[in-house]
């Protein structure tokens, strides 16, 4: 059996989306646990509208980490609330999964927007580099399916760090078994996050997260600002006032791209021994 984990706080919006693309999947061995830190619209309705177990969360490490406590499943996946299934991802994941013979894995993220340039850059600035750091460095945002053994082994996720637990817990269980970034399938998601605080403002602060762990290690402190919280919908903006912002921002954002494409090469460069080395006995593997 699978077991669907999800964190939830005040997810009456997205959490019917995402449970109804669960239930559209062709795959049915599965349980869906909500872990919910408090609600106070209609998460919970819904969750029991979809028959989902409930039970008490927090953050989103200690939900998971909740959830993980009742799921009956031997392999777990971790979803957030913004997410939607394409149909059939769950038995395409699920089948890579096993051929590989994985332990844990992740995936490569769509955001569900009408802007192509967004998508292209997701993919440039998150999903490519993901993909070919999965063997030194992995990442593992939004989904993370993993065999429930190697979650106990590790003892679920570190509930002290306060950003990018879901990176440590994926870097955590691949000390002790294969990690994977999976090809055949991409998750769809919501970039609320990013239209709420901005595009520019949310991508600099998990770069520099970014950084920070390679560096530093785990963020434990609150230095990024991140908070659990009920964010209200902002007022849409008109035609003109989006050209406005966007010919104030435009320099801005030039200069924030070169400093990511940048960013990214001082990383391959920082990881460049370790690909080498495993690049290497791959090439003694096969002679």
């Amino acid at each position: 059996m699978l077991s669907i984990i999800i964190p939830t706080l005040n997810e009456e919006k997205y959490l019917p989306l995402l449970l109804e693309s669960i239930k559209k999947q062709d795959f049915k061995d599965y349980e869906v646990i909500v872990a919910d830190a408090g609600s106070k619209d209609k998460t919970l309705e819904i969750a029991k509208k979809y028959n989902c177990r409930i039970v008490s969360g927090g953050l989103p490490a200690k939900g998971r980490n909740e959830g993980a406590k009742i799921a009956k499943g031997n392999v777990f996946l971790f979803l957030d609330a913004e997410a939607i299934l394409p149909q059939g991802f769950i038995k395409k994941a699920l089948l890579e999964f096993r051929q590989r013979e994985l332990g844990i894995a992740s995936c490569g993220l769509e955001p569900i927007t009408r802007n192509k340039a967004y998508r292209i850059l997701h993919d440039l600035l998150y999903n490519l580099p993901a993909r070919l750091l999965e063997n030194v460095f992995p990442y593992a945002s939004n989904f993370i399916l993993i065999k429930k053994e190697i979650h106990e082994k590790i003892q679920g996720f570190d509930e002290e760090i306060k950003l990018a637990e879901d990176h440590s817990y994926a870097r955590q269980a691949a000390k002790i078994a294969k990690f994977g970034f999976l090809r055949s399938v991409k998750m769809n998601f919501s970039p609320r996050r990013f239209q709420h605080k901005g595009w520019l403002m949310i991508s600099m602060k998990y770069y520099f997260c970014n950084f920070y762990n390679i560096f530093f290690g785990d963020v434990k402190s609150n230095i990024f600002r991140y908070e659990l919280k009920i964010r209200k919908e902002k007022k849409e903006k008109s035609k003109i006032e989006k050209v406005i912002l966007f010919i104030l921002k435009l320099p801005l954002c030039v200069i924030w791209l070169m400093f990511a494409f940048s960013g990214w090469l001082l990383v391959f460069l920082i990881f460049t021994p370790k690909l080498i080395i495993r690049y290497l006995k791959k090439t003694r593997n096969r002679i």
